[in-house]
């Protein structure tokens, strides 16, 4: 999902002075997080947690399994839960006395993905697709980690509650994969059930050096708008073309010339993409269809561009069915739509601050722009407060760090949406809990 970033990263066998300093204050951290657990003040079994979500994944608003153990580990918590917000989602209001409300975000559902990672905790989960057929069932975009990181955090802040003052939301979102589910908790009444929150706070597990966490303000997710298109042609027999209209010529054409919207229609600087990643037509090969269908998938940062590339496909589109002769419009249908997901510059230069202190400077990166899209913004643009959304490293740092010194991190290093993405438990859960809390208490007052 994420672009890989570039980090400062030393694999040096004896640390520098900067090193030995950050592992003072990763030890202190630690040791911080030990006593906490002694005094039962941190989630238990935590790991535990996380490998029994990873083995039992649910898709898009079918995660009621997930749901129900999230609203569980609230209640326990002390958090006042409402539960089926948006179909499955699930929202814990902790209130603390006065002081500023933070909402903390996961996401829940999995991807109709075949695991291969060869995990001892791997999914052999099976569900039912849109189409209802019968799909395997995968964690393969980290969506686990996110619940675990959440349950983790709000037990703490629960536990240490004497430290802060405010309202604490936690709410575990329903089918961010189909990009619906914020949507659907909105339009359920959220923010007329639970306060409107100053500031939603959340993470991303992702390909990037365990134990780091990357910020970056502005634009930092792609737009995605998922667009299903419907040529009309008329069939015929293959041996007798001429009295057909034949839809996968119409289709064809269209792939060739959507390829020439970027190269061609957008500036040289600005970043887009429009991939086209079905296409669909007949069932016999001497039988000309009557009809053929295409998926496509278009990314974009800003609005502007976004809109462009829309206009191009659709006119495109319309253009080459004219000119093939068809006797039907098109139909241009949206699936999915996104918008571009955008951390409030002066919010997210707080939140990176409260990190750099937690967790020392190097341990807190730019990922640069992530070519992956995310619903999350929908939450803070409705309740009209900023967006700070992270990467949480998943991968061993030693590995990546050698992946990128040898130039095979693309090839090495499993992505999210992949069949072998594997986020390494240690030390991704702690710090993914602990980033939660950090950005929690900076916000809350004191």
């Amino acid at each position: 999902m994420t672009d890989t970033p570039t980090l400062r990263y030393t694999n040096a066998a004896t640390p520098n002075a900067t090193e030995l300093k950050e592992l003072k204050m990763q030890e202190q951290l630690q040791d911080n997080w030990m006593t906490a657990a002694a005094d039962n003040t941190l989630p238990t079994n935590i790991r535990a947690l996380y490998q029994d979500l990873h083995r039992n994944p649910e898709l898009s608003f079918a995660e009621t399994r997930t749901a129900g153990i999230a609203a569980d580990h609230l209640r326990a918590a002390g958090f006042d839960v409402l539960s089926g917000v948006g179909r499955t989602g699930v929202v814990g209001v902790l209130r603390n006395g006065h002081g500023p409300t933070v909402l903390l975000r996961a996401d829940m559902d999995a991807l109709p993905v075949k695991e291969e990672t060869g995990l001892d905790y791997a999914s052999t989960a099976t569900g039912i697709g849109p189409d209802g057929a019968e799909v395997p069932v995968m964690h393969a975009c980290g969506h686990d980690v996110h619940v675990t990181c959440l349950i983790g955090a709000a037990e703490h802040l629960a536990a240490t509650r004497s430290q802060w003052n405010g309202t604490l939301i936690a709410l575990f979102q329903p089918a961010e994969e189909v990009g619906a589910g914020a949507r659907a908790m909105i339009a359920d009444g959220l923010y007329d059930r639970v306060p409107r929150p100053d500031v939603v706070l959340g993470q991303h597990v992702g390909p990037a050096p365990a134990g780091c966490v990357g910020v970056r303000p502005g634009a930092a997710f792609a737009s995605e708008d998922s667009i299903d298109i419907t040529v009309f042609g008329r069939g015929g027999h293959g041996s007798r073309p001429e009295t057909t209209i034949d839809p996968v010529v119409i289709a064809a054409a269209i792939v060739l010339r959507l390829q020439s919207v970027v190269a061609r229609e957008i500036a040289p600087q600005e970043t887009a993409v429009v991939t086209v990643g079905q296409i669909h037509a007949g069932n016999k090969n001497n039988i000309i269809a009557a009809t053929a269908t295409l998926g496509l998938s278009v990314r974009a940062y800003s609005q502007t561009v976004r809109t462009r590339i829309l206009s191009a496909i659709d006119r495109i589109v319309r253009a080459e069915a004219v000119a093939s002769g068809a006797e039907r419009e098109p139909l241009i249908e949206f699936a999915e739509s996104i918008p571009v997901t955008v951390n409030e510059p002066a919010a997210t230069e707080r939140t990176n601050s409260a990190f750099r202190a937690a967790f020392g400077s190097d341990a807190v990166y730019d990922p640069g722009q992530v070519s992956g899209s995310e619903d999350v913004g929908e939450l803070a643009t409705a309740a009209g407060a900023p967006l700070v959304y992270w990467i949480l490293g998943g991968t061993d740092a030693r590995e990546f760090a050698a992946a990128v010194a040898a130039g095979t991190a693309e090839q090495e290093i499993a992505s999210n949406h992949s069949p072998h993405f594997a986020p390494v438990i240690d030390p991704t859960l702690d710090r993914g809990i602990e980033a939660l809390i950090v950005a929690a208490r900076e916000w809350l007052g004191s």
